[in-house]
């Protein structure tokens, strides 16, 4: 099985929304404050032949891109490494010098994945997710491992320049 990674188009606009709400309940997600519709931003999928195998939504904001969702539907087959260096790529194309992203303090599973690929954490927010509920109540009080959630982890990768194209 082979995994290869292309950006969504205005066809994938169902199947976006499909896997989003299938991982966080609905398109609508919160972090470090700010609530996003995940549907309505630039994506890219990761399929295995013609099956998807995961799901990546970002923006670009000034010097980094933010990777907003991120969720590999299959494990340890690839999709997930194969999307986080497309978007590293992507962030390359607008010549951002970071990728960078949230996630809670019970994804222990997300956290040792992002760490053996480089990615840093930068700052914890305690109580970030308790706020959050606020802007969207469906947030669960307990995660993975039976751990309550009330933080985020901010995570970032820098990305070096290279003088000759700049």
């Amino acid at each position: 099985m082979t995994v290869t990674v292309r950006a969504a188009t205005p066809a994938d606009r169902d199947l976006v929304a499909t896997l989003l709400t299938r991982s966080w309940g609905s398109p609508i997600v919160v972090a470090h404050g700010v609530r996003y519709d995940a549907s309505a931003l630039p994506a890219l999928i990761a399929w295995n032949d013609d099956t998807p195998a995961g799901l990546l939504t970002y923006r670009v904001d000034g010097d980094g891109l933010e990777i907003v969702t991120f969720d590999a539907l299959t494990r340890h087959q690839g999709a997930g490494t194969a999307l986080l260096t497309a978007a590293v790529a992507r962030a390359r194309e607008h010549r951002a010098t970071r990728v960078w992203l949230i996630t809670t303090n019970d994804n222990l599973d997300a956290l040792r994945f992002y760490q053996r690929r480089g990615l840093r954490i930068v700052a914890v927010s305690p109580g970030a997710v308790d706020e959050s509920r606020r802007l969207k109540p469906s947030i669960p009080l307990v995660g993975d491992y039976g751990i309550e959630i009330h933080d985020e982890l901010t995570l970032a990768l820098t990305l070096s320049r290279d003088p000759l194209t700049e």
